[in-house]
C-alpha cells in the first residue's frame, strides 16, 4: 500500500509539474510585449549582437533593457523617446536612433547629415558638442561662411546642447527660400550669428580639369566633395577622360571632403593601386575584414592629395590608404579623425537604426580615430572663398605643385630620360 501511494504521490507530483507548467504556458500571452516594447527590444537586440564595444560602456546592458521596459511605453513617441534613453547610456553619437522620415532622408543622400543648409554635422566626442565636419562645396553654408570645426551653439536661439545629432539636422533643414539663424563658436573668435537662406543641395561628388604646371606638365586637378554612390563611376570616368587628355600628373583634393559611404572609399583606392591593402576594419572579436585592391590601376602617374581638417570618414580611408600604399603624398593639414564604422539597420515599423560595429586601421595599421592622418608636407592655410580653391592664393595647392613637380623630376630621372 505505501508503495501505491508513493506512485500516487510520485504521479500527483508529476501531474502538479506537468499543470504548472502548462499554466506558465498559457499564462505567458497575457504578459506579451506591446509593439513600443517589441520595438524597444528589437534596438536592445541588434546593438547586444553588432555593437563594437562588449563592454556597452562598461554598464550591464541587459539590465538597461530590463530597466526602459519596466516603465509603460504608451505610444510611438515613448518608444522613441524609450530607445533614444537607452541609446544615450552607449556614450557615443554615432549609434543613434533614426524616425521614419530621418531614416529614409539618410537612405536618400546616403552621406551622413545633409542638411537645408548644406552642412555634415557631428557630435566632438570630447566636448559633446556639435560641430561642422564640413559644409558642402557650393551649399549655402559655404557661401555664408562657416567653417570646418566650428561648433554650432544655437540653433533659431534653441541651444544644441540637448539635440541629438538627427534633431538638430532636422532644425536646419527647411524649405528653399526660408531663413535659419545660426549662433557659431570659433577658436580665436569666441560667437557669431550668421544667418543662412536654405536651398537646394547640389551633390555633384567630382569636379575635374585638366591644366599645366609651370614646367608645362599637363596634370590632372580632381576634386572629390563626398563618397555618395555615384562617386566612384564619375572620378574612374574623370580620370579616363584626363589620362586620354594627356594627364602625366594628378592633385586630388580632398579638403573638406566630410566621407560618405565607406564602400566608396574603397572603390576609390582601388583606381589608384595595382595591389596592396586599403583598409583593415576591427570588430568587438578583434576580427580583421580587409579589403585588398586587385588592380590593374587606371594610372601610375605621380599623385598628390590634398587634405584638411575638414577632411573624414572615408576621406581618411582613401587618403590613409594612398599613403601607407607609398602611392601618393599628402599635403595640407591633419585630418578630422572618424576611424568608426556605422552599419544601418532598418526597424520593423520603418525607423532606423545607426550602429557603430567596427573600427577601421589604414594598411599600416593606424587607427586614425580621434587623430586623424598627419600629411607629409604640412601647410596650413587661411579659409578660402570657393573660387580660390586651386589658384595661386590656395598656399596648400601650390605647395602640391611643388610635390608634383619633384616627383615628375625623380621620375625621368628613374627613366633616364
Amino acid at each position: 500500500m505505501g508503495f501505491m501511494q508513493k506512485q500516487v504521490f510520485r504521479l500527483g507530483f508529476s501531474l502538479l509539474v506537468a499543470l504548472s507548467l502548462a499554466c506558465g504556458i498559457f499564462i505567458q500571452p497575457a504578459a506579451a510585449l506591446t509593439d513600443e516594447q517589441k520595438l524597444v527590444s528589437e534596438v536592445w537586440r541588434i546593438v547586444n549582437r553588432t555593437y563594437l564595444d562588449d563592454t556597452f560602456n562598461h554598464q550591464n546592458w541587459a539590465a538597461v533593457r530590463q530597466k526602459v521596459l519596466e516603465k509603460p511605453i504608451s505610444d510611438q513617441k515613448a518608444a522613441y523617446g524609450a530607445i533614444q534613453n537607452m541609446l544615450k547610456t552607449l556614450d557615443d553619437p554615432f549609434t543613434r536612433f533614426l524616425d521614419p522620415e530621418q531614416y529614409r532622408s539618410l537612405q536618400v543622400n546616403t552621406s551622413g547629415e545633409l542638411t537645408g543648409v548644406g552642412l555634415q554635422i557631428a557630435l566632438n566626442p570630447q566636448s559633446g558638442k556639435l560641430e561642422v565636419v564640413a559644409p558642402i562645396a557650393g551649399s549655402p553654408a559655404e557661401k555664408a561662411g562657416i567653417r570646418p570645426r566650428d561648433r554650432i551653439v544655437k540653433i533659431e536661439g534653441i541651444s544644441t546642447t540637448d539635440l541629438t545629432l538627427d534633431e538638430a539636422a532636422a532644425r536646419m533643414r527647411g524649405p528653399i527660400g526660408s531663413l535659419v539663424t545660426l549662433l557659431i563658436e570659433r577658436d580665436g573668435e569666441g560667437e557669431q550669428e550668421i544667418r543662412v537662406v536654405r536651398d537646394r543641395i547640389a551633390l555633384n561628388p567630382v569636379v575635374a580639369e585638366l591644366r599645366s604646371s609651370p614646367q608645362g606638365t599637363p596634370y590632372g586637378y580632381l576634386r572629390l566633395n563626398q563618397f555618395n554612390a555615384n562617386a566612384s563611376m564619375e572620378l574612374a570616368h574623370a580620370i579616363s577622360s584626363l589620362e586620354k587628355k594627356g594627364a602625366a600628373a594628378y592633385i586630388l583634393d580632398l579638403r573638406n571632403n566630410p566621407g560618405g559611404l565607406l564602400q566608396a572609399g574603397i572603390e576609390i583606392a582601388r583606381l589608384w593601386l595595382d595591389s596592396g591593402t586599403i583598409v583593415y576594419t576591427v570588430n568587438r572579436q578583434g576580427i580583421q575584414g580587409s579589403f585588398e585592391a586587385f588592380g590593374p590601376a587606371l594610372t601610375d602617374d605621380p599623385l598628390v592629395i590634398l587634405v584638411n581638417q575638414g577632411t573624414a570618414s572615408a576621406s581618411e580611408i582613401l587618403a590613409g590608404a594612398l599613403q601607407d600604399n607609398g602611392r601618393a603624398e599628402l599635403v595640407g593639414e591633419t585630418t578630422f579623425g572618424k576611424g568608426l564604422i556605422q552599419s544601418l539597420f532598418e526597424l520593423s515599423d520603418g525607423s532606423g537604426l545607426a550602429v557603430t560595429i567596427a573600427k577601421y586601421e589604414t594598411p599600416n595599421h593606424r587607427d586614425i580615430n580621434k587623430l586623424g592622418i598627419k600629411p607629409d608636407t604640412v601647410v596650413t592655410q587661411q579659409i578660402l572663398t570657393r573660387d580660390e580653391i586651386g589658384t595661386e592664393t590656395d598656399l596648400q595647392y601650390q605647395a602640391a605643385l611643388d610635390v608634383l613637380s619633384k616627383n615628375a623630376v625623380v621620375a625621368k630621372l628613374g627613366t633616364g630620360e
